[in-house]
């Protein structure tokens, strides 16, 4: 039988992997101006990571996460999220020591056992960053700004973020209170998964997408915000004013993690059906103690690259595809054929983009392959010109013909 990608994998082939490449690009540049520095992780871990660092209570350790026991029956998941493995690196190998912040990024695949749909695939890829060791409100407002500022330099129309303040230990436990109180006489009307989030995190159930008409009438986590937290969500409102970050307040924003202090927030945008977030982060000030480091407090977000992707499409938003070859050597006879072996090796050594022919095709027939790859030039050797020690350059958009020394054909493309 033929084989076939798993379900809800996708192929990027060449000519739309370049289009992958120039949003990698774009992040990685990003990344380097605002002075975050890479980092990789496994693509698995002991599953405890994310039971303890994303919430027993997520969709994602309940529903979502691929598990499964390794030959020494240790459980391991591959991860669902960058964030987990990332502050476990940064505990293991104590960046906690680094007498600055400790600012992270990575680019990679996460998976997770969902439903397949436009924008949602069960291996994604997400760009996110983390930031280590500071409370300043000014880290928030850059974390936040930085994923902004991709999604505008890479052209994306209408991106809009919503942030909200989830409060620390103190003020959540108030609002738990008062969210209990509100949402106990329709308990039995909610479903399942809202019934048991009552139990053992009543804030996630304003994340469920089922009941969500019935909570209109909810208390807002931001009237029961103690002083420091409403400063600190102030100062960051005014940081992201004064960067010029259009948001807006969505008190209702509680995000599907079960790690988040202080900051929250989301990044949406049209084009893929009702999907609209692509993203979103928040603070996390417990939970690098929370997976054995020192009590350091962090905040990240990350960006579905699939979402980006398939909105920039919508949107019709051209992005940089293949590039052009450089120059597309022809052989004419064997002695020129060996010549041009060397000269193409040459030429990728000097940085330049160069192919030629290997199935034996007639010079119109390489000419139309040149055209295909789009090259600059064709640099067409015969015997003739080997004698000579010459070799003949022709432009393929103006169709102009030079002939030039072999020893000089590197100068002559630059």
């Amino acid at each position: 039988m033929a084989f076939q990608k798993p379900t809800g994998t996708q192929d990027l082939l060449p000519g739309a992997v370049e289009k992958w490449q120039f949003i990698e690009d774009k992040a990685r540049d990003l990344c380097r101006r605002f002075n975050y520095r890479e980092i990789r992780t496994p693509i698995f871990e002991q599953t405890s990571l994310f039971e303890r660092g994303v919430g027993e209570t997520t969709d994602i350790v309940e529903k979502e996460m691929y598990t499964f026991l390794d030959k020494g029956e240790r459980s391991m998941t591959l991860r669902p999220e960058g964030t987990a493995g990332v502050v476990r690196s940064y505990v293991e190998n104590k960046l906690y020591g680094e007498p600055d912040v400790s600012k992270l990024y990575y680019i990679g695949p996460m998976f997770r056992y969902e439903r397949p749909q436009a924008g949602r695939q069960r291996q994604f890829h997400q760009f996110g960053v983390e930031a280590f060791g500071a409370t300043d409100p000014a880290i928030d407002a850059e974390v936040v700004a930085l994923g902004y500022q991709f999604c505008r330099e890479l052209g994306l129309k209408d991106v809009k973020v919503e942030i909200n303040s989830v409060g620390n230990p103190a003020s959540r436990a108030a609002y738990r209170e008062k969210l209990l109180d509100f949402l106990m006489p329709m308990r039995d009307s909610l479903c399942k998964d809202c019934q048991s989030r009552m139990d053992r995190n009543p804030l996630r159930v304003l994340d469920c997408k089922v009941d969500q008409d019935k909570f209109k009438g909810a208390p807002s986590i931001l009237d029961s915000l103690d002083e420091e937290c409403t400063t600190h969500f102030a100062k960051v409102q005014e940081l992201l004013s004064a960067m010029e970050v259009e948001y807006v307040i969505n008190p209702r924003l509680v995000r599907g993690l079960d790690y988040y202090t202080y900051t929250a927030f989301e990044y949406k945008a049209q084009g893929i059906g009702a999907i609209d977030t692509i993203g979103g982060g928040g603070r996390y000030n417990g939970l690098v103690a929370e997976v054995g480091g020192p009590d350091q407090p962090g905040i990240g977000m990350a960006l579905g690259l699939e979402r980006i992707a398939l909105i920039l499409e919508k949107q019709e938003i051209g992005v940089s595809g293949a590039k052009p070859l450089d120059v597309y050597l022809i052989a004419l006879g064997e002695a020129a054929d060996k010549e041009v072996t060397t000269q193409l090796f040459k030429l990728r050594q000097a940085g330049f983009s160069a192919e030629r022919d290997y199935l034996g095709r007639k010079m119109k027939a390489q000419m139309k392959s040149a055209d295909r790859m789009q090259a600059r030039y064709t640099a067409i050797l015969g015997e003739d010109e080997l004698q000579r020690g010459e070799i003949a350059l022709k432009s393929m958009e103006s169709g102009e013909q030079q002939t030039v020394k072999l020893d000089e054909l590197i100068q002559a493309l630059h």
